[in-house]
């Protein structure tokens, strides 16, 4: 009699949402053009920036210079300037992101084996886009030194600060091994970060939805005067809810597979199994909001209060290691920091359970938890 009843319950929510078609879109098309927009727009690479040029020397050697910086994808000429005063104010307008100011002994010192000095304006109101194009101008004009250290006419002058004069010199040259991602793609890190605050974002928001959507169209205390109890009501509103989303899994893992093709090293099993997880703790936290509100835009005003903090301190977004040393701890109460962890760890380290599970045991403590308060909420509101 139990299974008989709860099937027909799942029966009735699979119907209603049928008949609602928005909630139906709502699991198909956010989740596809969230995880794009992820995966696009939020890169930290920064190319192709905004370079202007005040060429003072007017010479064969900073025509070079010049071409090594705007040659390479970190820069784009946008303008040559007669003076650093109308450098300096294109800069302030936002119009640059960088420029660079080339004295006129440039070349007459290069040939005297003297010290020069070029210097760089960068718009530093992105203090990271700033500091990325502070590297990109050092490691151009390295180059440019190395290049003509490795001719016979023109040397760079390099001055050694308290060194002793030795007969034989050492050199340490560094050979980086870029380990797990050995193309430094970008969109790896958002894509597989942002797949947890996906599923719980759209999870608790669904869910929320679909219960006072009930509880405003009355059906709920028609359920009521059924001879189910509150058990199999609360278990036939999540089971239709869970197997939707699950759905948004398979798409979203599609997605990661073919549009940014992300590595599948380790166990793609490990993976669904978190994002199940992580679903479950997202309807968690919607039918918990549900139960404390009357209306969709208090659900809404409540979700703006829960879900930007979890999404901000998940490590989705930006390292945990950028964050202050005192709010780090924090993250560890986070659901999506534990699976963005195990999606990382599964799918670019090839990682096992025997690695990730503290944080598959962290992850299974979180949907208990929350489910069991979401459950004793709804049970209450329905006594």
């Amino acid at each position: 009699m139990f299974t008989t009843r709860l099937a027909a319950l799942i029966k009735k929510e699979f119907n209603q949402i049928r008949r609602d078609k928005r909630l139906a879109i709502s699991l198909i098309v956010p989740p596809t053009v969230q995880i794009l927009l992820f995966g696009f727009a939020l890169n930290a690479t920064v190319d192709h920036l905004k370079i202007g040029i005040v060429d003072y020397s007017h010479t064969p050697e900073s025509r070079e210079l010049i071409a090594d910086l705007t040659e390479s994808q970190s820069f784009q000429l946008a303008g040559t300037w007669l003076s650093i005063d109308d450098l300096g104010n294109t800069i302030s307008r936002g119009s640059l992101d960088a420029g660079v100011v080339i004295p006129y002994d440039f070349a007459r010192d290069l040939q005297r084996g003297r010290q020069t000095n070029v210097q760089v304006l960068l718009n530093a109101m992105n203090a990271n886009t700033a500091a990325i194009a502070q590297g990109y101008a050092e490691g151009i004009i390295q180059n440019y030194n190395q290049t003509l250290l490795s001719r016979g006419g023109i040397h760079a002058q390099f001055n050694r600060i308290g060194a002793e004069t030795v007969t034989r010199r050492g050199i340490v040259s560094l050979i980086p091994a870029f380990l797990f991602n050995p193309g430094l793609v970008t969109s790896w890190f958002i894509v597989t970060g942002t797949f947890g605050v996906l599923l719980i974002l759209n999870g608790s928001l669904i869910a929320s939805t679909a219960l006072i959507k009930e509880r405003e169209g009355g059906t709920v205390e028609q359920l009521l005067m059924t001879p189910a109890g509150t058990g199999e009501i609360v278990l036939a509103k999540i089971t239709p809810l869970f197997l939707l989303l699950c759905v948004m899994i398979l798409l979203a893992t599609a997605l990661m597979r073919v549009v940014f093709h992300v590595p599948f090293r380790g166990s793609l099993f490990l993976v669904l199994g978190g994002a199940a997880l992580c679903v479950l703790c997202g309807i968690g936290i919607g039918t918990f909001i549900a139960t404390y509100t009357r209306s969709a835009q208090q659900a809404q005003l409540m979700a703006f209060f829960v879900n930007p903090p979890l999404a901000s301190l998940s490590g989705a977004l930006t390292p945990v290691e950028a964050m202050p040393t005192w709010l780090q701890p924090v993250t560890w109460f986070n659901p999506i920091r534990h699976f963005g962890i195990i999606t990382r760890g599964a799918l670019l380290k090839n990682s096992g359970i025997d690695t990730l599970w503290p944080n598959v045991l962290a992850l299974i403590a979180f949907t208990v938890i929350l489910l069991t308060l979401s459950i004793r909420r709804f049970r209450k509101q329905l006594g």
